[in-house]
């Protein structure tokens, strides 16, 4: 490995780390020893780096550091290709839209050699499942974002149909099929709604009360449940 790549995996693992990370278990993740991940946080830091800390104490990199497009291994841009070709054939239009644009982006500031791998890459994306939504799932994500209620009517399997008021907190991609995880005001626990059995489709102004990282957490937490507690919150 260069001293660049190097400099560059430093720079990655610690934006893993939000809470300051000791140098020993840094040279651990590197492979490196000591000495020399001290000498590469010193050069980091005479570049620019906002990494702060000291040895014995730990070291952060503060948020918002952007780095120059050095480079990507094949892989990273095989991986970021593939990502933005899937993401492209979705039925959200403007989410497809917005990979097309960042994969754009990306390519406008590659090295020339980096950018010809970039659109030489052979990882292909078969045709999408065909299924379409009545709805806009970019108000749902909008709604995810906002942590906004959400109004519509849902269909259930045997297509009985009811009014929900839910609270979004994620959005699930499937071969075929879009599902929101929500706590439904109904029904009093997490529920999961098939996109394409979703209509009416209201967004609101009323805020809900929890934060949607907490309500993450909790509903991951469900999932580790015995599947006779655990059916509850399946697919509504």
């Amino acid at each position: 490995m260069s001293r660049s790549e190097r400099l560059l995996d430093l720079i990655q693992i610690l934006r893993r780390h939000r809470r300051p990370v000791s140098g020993r278990t840094l040279a651990g993740e590197m492979g490196v020893s000591i000495r020399t991940l001290y000498r590469d946080i010193a050069t980091l830091q005479g570049q620019g780096a906002p990494i702060e800390g000291e040895a014995g104490l730990g070291y952060v990199l503060k948020p918002g550091f952007m780095l120059p497009p050095l480079m990507f291994t094949d892989e990273e841009i095989e991986a970021i290709v593939l990502g933005s070709r899937w993401v492209a054939k979705q039925p959200d239009k403007r989410l497809a839209a917005a990979a097309a644009d960042a994969l754009s982006k990306i390519a406008a500031v590659l090295p020339d050699d980096l950018r010809e791998d970039l659109d030489a890459t052979t990882l292909l994306v078969g045709p999408g499942s065909g299924t379409v939504e009545a709805i806009d799932l970019g108000v749902v994500r909008q709604a995810i974002r906002d942590e906004r209620k959400l109004g519509f009517l849902y269909r259930d399997a045997g297509g009985a149909a009811s009014e929900r008021l839910v609270w979004p907190f994620a959005l699930g991609f499937f071969d075929k099929v879009r599902v929101m995880v929500a706590w439904c005001e109904m029904r009093q626990d997490f529920r999961h709604f098939r996109a394409d059995r979703m209509s009416g489709l209201s967004a609101t102004d009323i805020r809900y009360p929890r934060r949607r990282q907490a309500m993450l957490k909790e509903w991951r937490a469900t999932l580790d449940r015995p599947v006779q507690n655990a059916s509850n919150n399946s697919e509504d």
